[in-house]
């Protein structure tokens, strides 16, 4: 017979922190060698011109897309005509010198074209300037 007690075994520890170490390194790793890209959420088909500037937009103009599908785009957001037209001339109440861009697509009916350049004139936006292509 034997009467001797058993050892309880601990358990083995875990270094907690060396293994957040090496997390933090591998995720420094994933972000430095990965690459984003940035997709454009609106394809548009600029039109050709021989007479493109290579100009920027002035810091007050407002940009508006007009797809050939879809909503109206004031910069970011979307839009309707209606609504377009009070944004506009609240633009303009806040900064009578505002301009408007218009980014439109090859394709985008004239129909909607000459109901955004109505509100352009509605508004009393006297300079409108249009985002083409160069021809090469």
């Amino acid at each position: 017979m034997h009467f001797t007690t058993r050892k309880r075994r601990t358990a083995p520890t875990v270094i907690i922190v060396s293994l957040i170490d090496v997390l933090i390194v591998v995720l420094i790793f994933l972000m430095v060698t990965s690459t984003f890209k940035q997709q454009p959420s609106l394809k548009l088909s600029l039109p050709i011109s021989k007479q493109t500037q290579k100009a920027g937009a002035a810091d007050d103009a407002l940009v508006l897309t007009v797809p050939k599908q879809g909503p109206l785009y004031l910069k970011t957001e979307p839009i309707t005509i209606e609504a377009l037209q009070q944004r506009l001339i609240e633009a303009v109440k806040q900064n009578p010198r505002t301009t408007l861009a218009i980014r439109a697509d090859t394709d985008t009916p004239v129909g909607q074209l000459v109901r955004v350049m109505d509100a352009a004139k509605a508004a009393n936006i006297q300079i409108a300037s249009v985002f083409t292509r160069a021809a090469q």
